[in-house]
C-alpha cells in the first residue's frame, strides 16, 4: 500500500524538533519528499539524518520565516531540489519564554517582545504563503497547513501577543483559503492544544496541575498526535477540506 502523500514533495518549517520533527518524520513515512527548514541548521540536519535513516527522502534548508528573502530562498529551494511544491506545513513559532515576556498580562508586554511574537507567529506565516501560494498557482494545485493554536481561537491569559498572532494566523488561513479555492490550492490551519515539547515546557511549570485539569483527556498532547493531522489535512484524502481550523487538544475547548 502506498501512503497518503506519495510522491509529493514537502516542506516543513520549524522541523528541527517538536510539531515540525514528527510532522516531517510522518511526511517521509508517507512517501512524500520532505523539505526541513528551522533556523538552527544544526537541529534541521538532524530531522534530516533521521528520514535518510529510515529510508526516506530529505533536504535541510537554513532560514529565518520573519524574513522575506530569507522565506523565498527557502520555497525556491524546495522548487528547485523537488521540481514543485505539494504540501506546506507552515509550522516555524516561538512562545512567550523565547522574547522574555513569559507570566506577563497585556500591559506588561515590552515592546520588543510583542514585536518579534508577530513578526515570526503571524508575518512568518503571510511569508510563507505568499512564496508558496505563486509556486502552487504555476502548478495549479497544492495544500498548505498553518499551525494555529488553541489560543487562536479564545484568549489565555499572559499570552496576549502570542493569542493575537494565532488569531491572525486563523484569518489568514480562512481568506487565503477562499482566494485560492478557483486555483485548486487548499489552505487550511492545525490547532494544537498543550503538546509535549520544549514551547510548553514554561507554562507546564507553571500552571501544569491548572491546564491538566482544564483537558478532558487528562494528558498532555504528544508532537506525533499532531503530525496526524497535519499528513491528513495535506493530502487527496482531504480533498474537500480548505478554510478550517482544527483543534487538537485532548477536548480543551470543549468545556
Amino acid at each position: 500500500m502506498t501512503g497518503m502523500l506519495e510522491g509529493k514533495s514537502s516542506l516543513v518549517s520549524g522541523g528541527g524538533g517538536g510539531i515540525g520533527r514528527a510532522s516531517a518524520l510522518a511526511f517521509a513515512r508517507e512517501g512524500a519528499r520532505v523539505a526541513v527548514a528551522d533556523i538552527d541548521p544544526d537541529t534541521a540536519e538532524e530531522t534530516v539524518a533521521m528520514i535518510l535513516s529510515a529510508g526516506g527522502e530529505a533536504i535541510a534548508i537554513c532560514g529565518d520565516v520573519s524574513c522575506d528573502s530569507e522565506m523565498k530562498a527557502i520555497v525556491e529551494r524546495v522548487a528547485a531540489a523537488f521540481g514543485r511544491l505539494d504540501c506546506a506545513f507552515n509550522n516555524a513559532g516561538i512562545s512567550g519564554y523565547q522574547v522574555e515576556a513569559a507570566g506577563l498580562r497585556t500591559a506588561e508586554w515590552p515592546e520588543a517582545s510583542f514585536d518579534r511574537m508577530i513578526a515570526v507567529n503571524l508575518k512568518g506565516v503571510w511569508l510563507a504563503m505568499r512564496h508558496e501560494i505563486r509556486v502552487m498557482e504555476r502548478q495549479g494545485a497544492g495544500a498548505i497547513v498553518n499551525t494555529g493554536s488553541i489560543a487562536g481561537l479564545i484568549g489565555l491569559p499572559t499570552s496576549s501577543a502570542y493569542v493575537a498572532a494565532k488569531h491572525g494566523v486563523i484569518g489568514l488561513t480562512q481568506t487565503a483559503a477562499l482566494e485560492y479555492a478557483p486555483s485548486g490550492i487548499r489552505i487550511n490551519a492545525v490547532c494544537p492544544g498543550y503538546i509535549r515539547t520544549r514551547m510548553t515546557e514554561d507554562a507546564m511549570r507553571r500552571r501544569g496541575p491548572a491546564i491538566l485539569a482544564n483537558t478532558p483527556l487528562a494528558r498532555m498532547g504528544e508532537p506525533e498526535e499532531i503530525a496526524e493531522m497535519v499528513v491528513w489535512l495535506s493530502s487527496d484524502r482531504a480533498s474537500y477540506v480548505t478554510g478550517a481550523a482544527f483543534n487538537v487538544d485532548g477536548g480543551w475547548l470543549a468545556y
